[in-house]
């Protein structure tokens, strides 16, 4: 059936210079003696090791996690030992080492135990992604999209085609077509998977018209299927995903969108043979068909190689010949880019390593300034406009770049290869959407850092709110208390507060506060013990039980031996209400005093309250001494007169604090904070009077010498608990920093049980 095809706007012929590479089969190169495994390989968050120095690997044993959702794990090639974990050399133009696992292969090439899935149709659709993530795969044809992550659309669109790129269109690369010609049975196997997963209603493969033996070979594999190749002219770059979406079905991919919001879904022919290996076979990705090629090499060919395999060994294999290097390439000529150093290894998206002569890719002259020609924008198969690009990225005009849809560019460098002033069209793209990615960065963070600040004033003002409410209901609730009982006649008031009181003496309040004080005790040190037992917190708990059973029975002991308490006579309530009134007197009279210009009427007042306190100290002169009740005398005589000044001035400084809880009002606080005054000048006669020495401050350590190691052992699993349970409380916290704060806790916790274990 031949169906239509279609075609893209531009496009260009450059030399393919594709049979230096593909007139050989696929070579299996020597296992390296070191392998070198980026932990980021791919589009996404960089795996996570699993693994630590020194231990032994099996091949295709995971080495390590994937690191968030848009990620895959990584796993061993081969057998062999871990000798190093950090910064490598990478495959990348700037030159920069990126954090890899080191493997030093012990020639074994021993497998790990494999799990085939021939069965993957009666699988859950869900746990046969999760197989395909597990297996490590991402796109192997482009920039390396984990695979599993492009699965997942089917939840949210209908793939109604299922595309293969089998088009291969950069110069020089072989890779795809000989995998095809080769493999062409795992190919058709791995379309079955994503077929199965996806259930399109149509499967095309796209080959250009320069593959006839790639393009027989995948017709004869698929035999009785609804698959169908469709089979192109040749023209650089049909194979970019949305070119090539254009070429089979004439659909246009909207500007921002992606192919699955059309119904489309592009896998590279790699890729289905990696899915095929991970399923059928139980074989996660730890190689790829890589073509070595450039007239720089004696043997030019594709090469089955271990992901992490040196640059520079691979080369040597092929016959590198250095002084014809003039510089190596990853990838083609069109796109890939040069490489710093011949120590890089290969990764997942390594395609190619082109090694050409000073005479077969000469450098480009030097740029000359934009004739306005406009053969760029005949050229660019993505329709945009490369002149006025390159002026506003000149510019740094980022509006205009993104109304002139910057980000549609593909990089496919046509529009450099065609421009007579020789101007690197695509390295200005390339710096300008960086910086636009850098912006767009800072200005969510910026926004971010905004909504956390104006949450974190909202919770202050909400705090402000609720403390003032509170603050007023206690206001309201002691001016009303207080109303209640200025309307209540004396006697009622005074009945309740009398049947109210316990009738404790001093001395069964001592021993009272002396049991619950050891109570408390005993409780915290048996928490202590249950969650750290030592053979000194065990002492420490049996004493403070005997104790706490000692100051109980004593307790016990004082309450029946306790006279049942005596009436007080009217006589001594007068006298009572007399000393009150004569302290308020004074307090009003102190307030008055302070007063530095006082007025004709503040004096008055002030002469009128001197007059009634003269009148209240004669009442308390002419009133009778109270007569002292027995129990009163022997608990005079029994009780210390200093150790009964300390309690006095203790209850009158917590019914201070009581009454500026409640927002008491200033005559109450005066007379409160006069009796405590009073009760300060009793404790300094007591302790003039007493025969006792001046007290000697000397501290127990109760817990025997302190341990600082144990101490800061405590500390960093406190911290470290801490910082978890701030980062699981925050939405907006990152698996990774999750991950680090757990393992950050986990590690200070086995430090700490290491320490107590020893030293026990």
């Amino acid at each position: 059936m031949n169906a239509k095809i279609y075609d893209f706007h531009g496009g260009i012929h450059p030399d393919e210079r594709k049979t230096l590479s593909n007139r050989t089969p696929i070579q299996h190169p020597p296992l390296p003696a070191q392998l070198i495994l980026p932990l980021g390989q791919h589009i996404g968050a960089a795996a996570e090791p699993i693994v630590e120095v020194g231990e032994r690997v099996l091949k295709g044993q995971k080495i390590a996690e994937a690191n968030g959702y848009v990620s895959v794990p990584l796993h061993a090639p081969t057998s062999g030992t871990v000798t190093f974990i950090g910064p490598q050399p990478y495959p990348h133009a700037s030159g920069m080492p990126a954090p890899a696992i080191v493997i030093e292969a012990d020639g074994r090439d021993e497998w790990a135990p494999l799990t085939p899935r021939p069965d993957y149709r009666e699988m859950d659709p869900d746990a046969l992604v999760a197989l395909i993530r597990d297996a490590g795969i991402n796109g192997l044809g482009g920039a390396g999209f984990p695979t599993a992550v492009k699965l997942c659309t089917q939840s949210r669109h209908h793939i109604d085609t299922l595309i293969i790129n089998g088009t291969e269109c950069e110069p020089y690369i072989t890779a795809d077509d000989l995998l095809m010609r080769e493999r062409a049975a795992e190919l058709i196997a791995g379309i079955d998977v994503f077929a199965h997963l996806l259930t399109p209603s149509q499967v095309l493969i796209g080959i250009e018209d320069n593959k006839p033996e790639a393009i027989a070979a995948v017709r004869a594999a698929i035999g009785a299927r609804p698959y169908e190749v469709r089979v192109f002219p040749t023209k650089y770059p049909s194979g970019g995903e949305k070119q090539l979406i254009r070429l089979l079905t004439g659909l246009e991919v909207p500007s921002g969108k992606l192919p699955a919001d059309i119904g489309v879904l592009c896998q590279n022919v790699g890729t289905c043979v990696a899915v095929h290996d991970a399923v059928l076979l139980g074989r996660p990705l730890i190689s790829r068909i890589t073509t070595l090629t450039g007239e720089a090499l004696a043997r030019p060919g594709n090469v089955e190689v271990l992901i992490g395999s040196p640059a520079h060994e691979l080369l040597a294999y092929a016959g590198l010949d250095e002084s014809k290097l003039d510089r190596l390439i990853m990838g083609g000529p069109m796109m890939g880019f040069t490489l710093p150093t011949l120590d890089v290894p290969v990764i997942k998206t390594s395609n190619c390593l082109l090694a050409p002569t000073a005479a077969e890719l000469p450098a480009p002259p030097p740029a000359m300034p934009c004739i306005r020609c406009g053969e760029c924008a005949e050229v660019c198969p993505a329709n945009l406009l490369p002149q006025q690009l390159h002026f506003f990225a000149l510019g740094e005009d980022v509006d205009q770049l993104k109304a002139h849809n910057l980000f549609d560019c593909i990089e496919c460098g046509a529009c450099a290869y065609v421009c007579p002033s020789s101007i690197p069209l695509v390295q200005y793209y390339r710096a300008a959407k960086a910086d636009i990615r850098e912006q767009e960065q800072k200005a969510k963070k910026a926004e971010y850092s905004k909504v956390r600040f104006e949450q974190r004033q909202e919770r202050l003002r909400r705090a402000e709110e609720q403390k003032e409410a509170e603050r007023k209901a206690r206001a309201e609730k002691a001016a009303r208390a207080k109303a209640a009982q200025a309307e209540a006649p004396a006697g009622e008031a005074a009945a309740p507060a009398q049947a109210a009181k316990p009738g404790l003496s001093d001395e069964q309040k001592k021993l009272k506060i002396e049991a619950s004080m050891a109570q408390v005790a005993l409780k915290k040190a048996e928490k202590q013990l249950a969650l750290h037992a030592t053979p000194e917190l065990e002492a420490q708990v049996a004493e403070l039980r005997a104790a706490a059973e000692a100051a109980q029975k004593a307790l016990d002991a004082a309450v029946p031996a306790e006279p049942a308490p005596v009436a007080q006579p009217a006589s001594d309530d007068a006298a009572k209400k007399a000393k009150i009134e004569a302290a308020m007197l004074k307090a009003q009279i102190r307030k008055l005093e302070k007063v530095e210009a006082p007025s004709a009427e503040q004096q008055a007042e002030l002469e009128q309250l001197k007059a009634k306190l003269a009148e209240q100290e004669k009442l308390l002169d002419a009133a009778p001494a109270p007569v002292a009740k027995p129990a009163e005398q022997s608990a005079e005589k029994a009780v210390d007169p200093l150790k009964k000044a300390k309690v006095e001035l203790a209850m009158k400084r917590t019914e201070l604090k009581k009454a500026e809880k409640a927002g008491a009002d200033d005559g109450e606080l005066a007379t409160l904070r006069e009796a405590l005054a009073a009760a300060e000048q009793a404790l300094h006669a007591a302790e003039e009077q007493s025969d006792k020495p001046a007290p000697e401050l000397v501290r127990v350590d109760k817990h025997g010498p302190v341990d600082e190691t144990l101490r800061a052992l405590k500390t960093e699993v406190a911290f470290a608990r801490a910082d978890l349970r701030k980062l699981e409380r925050d939405p907006n916290a990152g698996d990774d920093a999750l991950g680090a704060a757990r393992a950050r806790l986990a590690s200070a916790e086995q430090q700490l049980e290491a320490h107590q274990t020893t030293t026990a």
